[in-house]
């Protein structure tokens, strides 16, 4: 068979069999009258092979090696590849990444890609403080992708850095929520709490009271507390249970109380509140600590119910009721201040 049907047969060009001929890779048996490579049955079948070894990313000299020493094993030469080709694709997907933050930033000159660009490499940067200036940096004006902030908070670990990300996310005009939506769902926990946080400081944002919603639900405590300080703090009053569990267990308890006391001016919420204080203080698991945290938060409740539960305290063990009786006379000045105001 000629180089030419070879070629046609094989979908290998003519020039690539001269340079398997060159390199001594696949030589045809034997040569025409008039001096033509001619290559037989057993010729094609080791073309084949060159080309099959090809497609697992072999060099030439490789293949080489392949088809004539024995010896040759391929499991450590496979494994190589198989390493490389990972190394490859993780570096073609970075790429690809930073192509789509480009493009997701729609820049209108070289001078906003190379912006965009200038923003990756800072948040790449080992030094926390490079990527927090990275952050606080950036030009006013200048729009940054929410998917590129998003991707950063959430594997940011100093404290610094993601507080510089959040803020950073939370103006960035995109749709931030959906950015972090991946992060709420994440196996780790970690990366769920710094979505929460994120997503917490978006209180205008589209969807974020949905997600800190089902957020209450998270089998990690620091999620489900984040998140119900930011519902909280909406108005949410499914947030009350996971908030008076704060303040039982002494988890940013002062927060969670000053919270339960926001939702508290509502006359609906207040009942719920005040049930579900008074149950814990009557819990038979709750010790002399816990019980000064649920008086304490009492003061920060509105209406008579809380100030009449104060005055009860006032009669319980030595501890609670020295805090009790304080509260009470506090809360007694406060209720005449703001009857003088009304009168005034």
């Amino acid at each position: 068979m000629l180089i030419g049907d070879v070629a046609r047969h094989s979908g290998v060009s003519p020039r690539m069999l001269r340079h398997y001929d060159a390199l001594g890779l696949v030589r045809p048996t034997g040569r025409t009258v008039g001096g033509y490579r001619e290559y037989s049955a057993e010729d094609v079948r080791r073309i084949f092979h060159v080309e099959s070894l090809r497609s697992l990313g072999l060099s030439l000299k490789q293949i080489g090696r392949a088809l004539e020493d024995p010896a040759f094993t391929p499991s450590a030469l496979v494994s190589d590849l198989v390493r490389w080709t990972e190394d490859r694709l993780e570096r073609e997907q970075e790429l690809l990444d930073r192509l789509r933050a480009v493009d997701a930033s729609a820049p209108t000159g070289w001078q906003d890609v190379l912006r965009i660009v200038e923003l990756m490499q800072g948040l790449n940067s080992p030094s926390a403080a490079r990527r927090q200036q990275a952050v606080l940096a950036r030009p006013e004006g200048v729009p940054v992708p929410a998917e590129l902030l998003a991707e950063a908070v959430l594997t940011e670990s100093d404290p610094n850095v993601a507080g510089a990300l959040r803020w950073a996310l939370a103006r960035s005009g995109g749709d931030g929520v959906a950015a972090l939506a991946a992060g709420v769902h994440s196996e780790d926990g970690d990366i769920r709490r710094r979505a929460v946080l994120a997503i917490a400081e978006m209180a205008e944002a589209p969807g974020a009271t949905a997600v800190l919603a089902d957020a209450l639900g998270d089998p990690d405590t620091r999620v489900r507390r984040y998140a119900a300080l930011a519902l909280g703090r909406r108005g949410v009053t499914g947030a009350v249970p996971t908030l008076v569990g704060m303040v039982v267990e002494g988890s940013n308890d002062v927060e969670a109380a000053e919270v339960l006391g926001t939702l508290s001016q509502d006359p609906g919420c207040a009942d719920r509140i005040m049930t579900a204080v008074v149950d814990e203080l009557a819990a038979p698991t709750a010790d002399s600590a816990t019980r000064i945290r649920l008086t304490q938060a009492l003061v920060e409740l509105s209406g008579t119910s809380a100030r009449e539960v104060l005055r009860q305290l006032a009669h319980d063990d030595p501890a609670v009721a020295r805090v009790a009786s304080a509260l009470v006379t506090v809360v007694d000045e406060r209720s005449s201040e703001d009857r003088g105001d009304e009168d005034s």
